[in-house]
């Protein structure tokens, strides 16, 4: 018996999308790494049945059965949301990949316990970020199992990986476009870290978000409604999961949530990195609209700085450390104020707020309207008088 209890070293669980690197990955657990049951790991985010018809197919080559999680429903209720209760913005990035990741090893996790695998499977890179939430991850959950990343321990280049695929009779399916990249219903990262120069574009390669050029040229209107900051109606749409699918719809058919930055990577490199998120662009500016209407000037500067850190540590890969979950506890406690409605106008790539209104809205125009009386101004004085004794004692000083 080990320190983890009892093992299977024959058996290793391993994350599969289908791809590249993670086909390569069951490809080499078993002729370079020995184990005889590899058990893979499907988890639907949102990334298009497509994705997953492929990785049913290509594991029907190779003789494996997944297992499969449909976690659409899930990701948004325990992710999304989360993130939209957050502002959760790195650098511009909606943190879409950051968090499927941590999902995907939760449930490698959930399956190593069931077959008890004696180690963890991934494709990532040594190069990327997804390494970090992965491994952290599964070593939270479970501290003593062994972590494999087969792409990173062979240092492997795309091109040696197809010719192992080769041999099984598994090509590259066209991209979608040039570069093809990563999907999850909050975001699609186009290239993946491929984007080598910083004037190149690829307008074939995205697929909610269309131009603004062929946007349509008569505006669309939604709305949407929070209940303590997390939206539960979209026009008619109830459903948390399909909230999201849909205004990734109507939002990319108006040619909103394209993204081109640049980013600070984990690893302290620099890249440039193209994603579209229509549904992130338009909660995201909503709800810290919402907040702004709801929340007092002294939680939102407090909380404004709460949320880059939560953000930081969501990219970094922490999601797993008690840090998050604190901020959580705090950002929940605001958001119980966080109810309204938001009508965004979507127009050639613009989401504009055309009108909110909230039951806990701070908004008092008979109070601050210059053309009301509201109170006595003659009140102030004696507030200005005190405001400035500091600004007095400054000057003479300097002088």
């Amino acid at each position: 018996m080990s320190a983890q209890g009892n093992v299977d070293e024959k058996t290793v669980v391993s994350a599969y999308s289908g791809g590249l690197d993670s086909t390569f990955v069951i490809i080499a657990l078993r002729e370079k790494y020995g184990f005889e049951n590899v058990v893979p790991v499907i988890v639907d985010v949102g990334q298009g049945d497509e994705e997953v018809q492929t990785a049913w197919e290509r594991s029907g080559i190779l003789g494996i059965k997944p297992v499969f999680f449909d976690a659409k429903e899930e990701f948004t209720q325990d992710y999304i949301f989360r993130c939209i209760k957050a502002n959760g913005n790195y650098e511009g990035y909606p943190v879409g990949t950051s968090m499927t990741r941590v999902l995907i090893a939760e449930k490698c996790v959930e399956v190593a316990q069931k077959v008890e695998a004696s180690a963890i499977a991934h494709g990532c890179t040594g190069k990327g970020n997804d390494q970090f939430r992965i491994e952290t991850t599964v070593k939270y959950r479970m501290p003593h199992i062994r972590c494999i990343a087969p792409v990173r321990e062979f240092n492997l280049t795309r091109a040696e990986e197809e010719v192992w695929l080769s041999k099984y009779g598994i090509y590259p399916k066209p991209k979608r476009g040039k570069l093809g990249g990563d999907v999850n219903m909050w975001s699609h990262s186009i290239g993946s870290g491929q984007v080598e120069d910083l004037q190149s574009h690829y307008p074939e390669d995205y697929i909610w978000a269309v131009s603004p050029e062929q946007a349509p040229d008569k505006a669309r209107e939604v709305t949407i409604t929070y209940e303590r900051g997390v939206p539960v109606q979209v026009d008619d749409v109830k459903d948390p999961a399909e909230v999201i699918l849909y205004l990734n719809k109507v939002g990319g058919e108006n040619g909103v949530g394209r993204i081109d930055m640049l980013e600070d990577g984990m690893l302290g490199l620099k890249s440039r990195e193209l994603y579209e998120a229509p549904a992130a662009t338009i909660l995201l500016k909503t709800h810290a609209d919402l907040e702004q209407l709801t929340l007092t000037k002294d939680q939102v500067k407090l909380k404004r700085d709460v949320d880059k850190i939560w953000a930081e540590i969501v990219y970094h890969g922490m999601w797993v450390h008690p840090l998050r979950r604190d901020l959580d506890a705090f950002i929940d406690s605001t958001q119980q104020y966080v109810n309204g409605v938001c009508q965004v106008k979507l127009y050639k790539g613009n989401a504009d707020i055309v009108r909110r209104e909230s039951r806990t809205s701070l908004f008092s125009p008979e109070m601050r309207s210059v053309k009301r009386a509201g109170f006595d101004q003659r009140d102030s004085t004696g507030a200005v008088k005190v405001h400035t004794v500091q600004y007095q004692l400054l000057g003479k000083l300097e002088r």
